[in-house]
């Protein structure tokens, strides 16, 4: 009962129309900029580190491609690396430049965001190979979080929004959906890029489906201890695949926060609760000689994963031992592959 008094409130919610903004609500974005004015010492410096990319970017030349075909990692990693780098670097570039503009309000960098987006909607038309979908899902993230930042800015034209709409339905959400059903981290990243596509579409009832996605086998992906089984079981990644996991599925339940008040952060799922991985996460990445589930695991890169992720839930959970591990290494900043928690310093989360 209490789960369809939830459902029925949040759909009266957004019926009304009061649909949020994805991943960076104005609330977010008119802070962080307050900030800047007053000097906070930890935002100017992340807000010059975006700066920084973003002027680098003005000078990057974009990488479209007709066909985004990327054949499977295990199967030919430098071919899957060199295709995905396309995306990667372009979808990156657009975010970076996108929020550079909504924060400084500089037109050369709305500019440069609007020229990488409408490149890959006009010719853009398909995914192909074994991870297509799967790199198409978690790096076109960066894509569509520069298109949801720039969606109400009259500076990009209307045609051209709409050209990305269509983009986003036939080829991005496209790509989502197929992945979204799947056990492991491919389905957690398939729901973020629904959710991403569901929000920048205006398709509400997609917003609420995800959610319930999210909460249909979170029991499955997080035992009891803590664990996420399907990502441990893979050899010396297994603490990189844990990490890899949760970003899409909190960026994804912070979206559907922003847009339905959905809190997934604080729901029990008969035991379980998303903290409970986090928390494991974050013992092995402090102590990743003691992992587990093999004896040579690759460890977490400072700066880097998953630095960014612990940055961000900070802000959610008010959890001192998350604050501890990040500070050495502010202002956080993600620039390559994936894009869940990018700017995790500059853009804080912030939830009672």
């Amino acid at each position: 009962m209490k789960k369809f008094l939830t459902t029925l409130m949040c759909l009266c919610l957004v019926c009304a129309g009061a649909l949020a903004q994805g991943m960076h609500p104005d609330s977010q974005i008119n802070y962080v900029k307050k900030q800047i004015k007053q000097k906070n010492e930890t935002i100017v410096k992340a807000y010059e580190q975006l700066k920084q990319a973003a002027d680098q970017a003005l000078e990057t030349p974009t990488h479209a491609l007709k066909d985004f075909s990327v054949p499977g990692f295990y199967i030919n990693p430098d071919a899957h690396r060199k295709n995905s780098k396309s995306l990667q670097t372009d979808a990156f570039n657009a975010y970076a430049c996108a929020l550079c503009y909504r924060l400084s309000g500089e037109k050369k960098y709305a500019q440069k965001a609007c020229r990488i987006m409408d490149e890959w909607a006009y010719l853009n038309e398909r995914f192909s190979e074994y991870d297509g979908s799967l790199v198409m899902a978690y790096s076109g993230t960066g894509l569509v979080n520069a298109a949801l930042l720039m969606k109400n800015q009259k500076i990009w034209k209307k045609e051209s929004k709409k050209q990305f709409g269509q983009w986003v339905s036939r080829v991005y959400n496209k790509a989502a959906d197929s992945i979204r059903y799947r056990a492991n981290n491919w389905a957690d990243w398939g729901r973020y890029a629904s959710v991403l596509s569901a929000s920048y579409l205006g398709d509400k009832a997609e917003i609420l489906k995800n959610a319930e996605l999210i909460r249909s086998d979170i029991k499955h992906k997080i035992a009891k201890d803590g664990s996420m089984p399907e990502e441990t079981r893979r050899g010396a990644n297994g603490i990189w695949y844990t990490y890899f996991s949760l970003a899409p599925i909190t960026a994804a339940s912070w979206i559907i926060y922003n847009e339905s008040g959905i809190n997934l952060f604080r729901e029990d799922f008969d035991g379980i609760k998303f903290k409970m991985a986090l928390d494991y996460l974050l013992y092995y990445s402090n102590h990743p000689d003691e992992w587990p589930h093999f004896k040579k695991v690759n460890k977490p890169q400072p700066g880097y994963w998953p630095y960014m992720l612990f940055e961000a839930m900070k802000g959610i959970y008010h959890e001192d031992e998350y604050a501890t591990f990040t500070r050495s290494q502010q202002p956080i900043m993600c620039d390559k592959h994936h894009f869940a928690w990018t700017f995790p310093t500059l853009m804080p989360l912030q939830m009672k």
